[in-house]
């Protein structure tokens, strides 16, 4: 998660983290993550990747509400490595690509009102850690964070970030995988939505189709509603190993072919579902 800026907001340190203050969080507060876990945890099961809901199982994200992030710190090191950092908000491109890059993945503190269980703008504590840190105790995704916050870092002095950010939407946040028993989430933004849970492996109106790095890259995303198009993985080896590797050339052929229109299907596309893209139209 990013801003543009780069001066800290006031109580913040020079790398943008603060205190959790686990402490200063409500019975309210509490009670809003417990609804939204127990509501997501009876969904996912058939749903959610197995590498998710390991990490769940894992990390007990149930246990006392809000979870406190010294106490699961202490367990993804053990597991990975990484560690959940609290910062005020979104934080600037290069802050978030040196945090994921030496295993520190960025979250928010605050929680949304009662009355926002199923839509938020702005990524809270449970998009960030229901949503993301699960996928962060597979050691194969997580060294395909760190990978990414590298390439990041890389992109900015290329001037190739918004390519790159598709890659972080189509993977991290919207992300399916195939498995022997059918597509699976491991997209945080999905895990994390109800609607989308169901939407993303259900409905007849998105494109499905198998992941391309270059593919990925050329394709913009949706930000304010239901994706039109999903993008899937063989397997989590196959997205890092198609990630480990010099994207100059890349790069190069991006900068000289146009973006492809979110809900078209190309001649060389791995095609899991043509969508009806019926949702979009009637929301146009």
């Amino acid at each position: 998660m990013s801003a543009d800026g780069f001066t800290p907001p006031p109580g913040a340190r020079s790398d943008w983290t603060i205190d959790q203050d686990w402490a200063a969080y409500t019975r309210a507060e509490h009670q809003v993550w417990m609804t939204l876990y127990e509501r997501q945890s009876r969904l996912l099961p058939g749903r959610a990747c197995d590498a998710f809901l390991h990490g769940l199982d894992a990390l007990d994200l149930h246990r006392g509400g809000i979870p406190d992030f010294a106490r699961i710190n202490e367990e993804m090191n053990l597991l990975t490595g990484w560690s959940v950092v609290a910062v005020p908000g979104l934080v600037p491109d290069e802050v978030f690509f040196d945090h994921l890059a030496n295993r520190r993945f960025p979250a928010g503190r605050f929680i949304r009102k009662p009355e926002q269980l199923d839509y938020l703008q702005e990524p809270d504590v449970f998009h960030d850690v229901f949503g993301h840190v699960p996928m962060l105790t597979d050691p194969i995704f997580a060294d395909y964070m760190q990978a990414y916050g590298e390439g990041g870092l890389r992109a900015l002095d290329r001037g190739q970030l918004h390519n790159l950010a598709r890659l972080y939407w189509y993977t991290v946040e919207f992300g399916l995988l195939e498995t022997p028993q059918g597509l699976r989430i491991y997209g945080a933004g999905i895990v994390s939505s109800h609607a989308e849970s169901i939407f993303a492996l259900d409905d007849p109106s998105p494109n499905r189709l198998g992941f391309d790095l270059e593919r990925v890259m050329r394709t913009p995303y949706r930000i304010d509603d239901f994706q039109q198009v999903y993008f899937v993985i063989p397997s989590l080896q196959a997205l890092l190993d198609a990630t480990l590797q010099d994207f100059g050339a890349l790069y190069g052929r991006l900068a000289r072919s146009g973006d492809i229109p979110i809900a078209a299907i190309e001649p060389g596309d791995q095609v899991f579902t043509q969508g009806t893209q019926a949702y979009a139209a009637a929301k146009a």
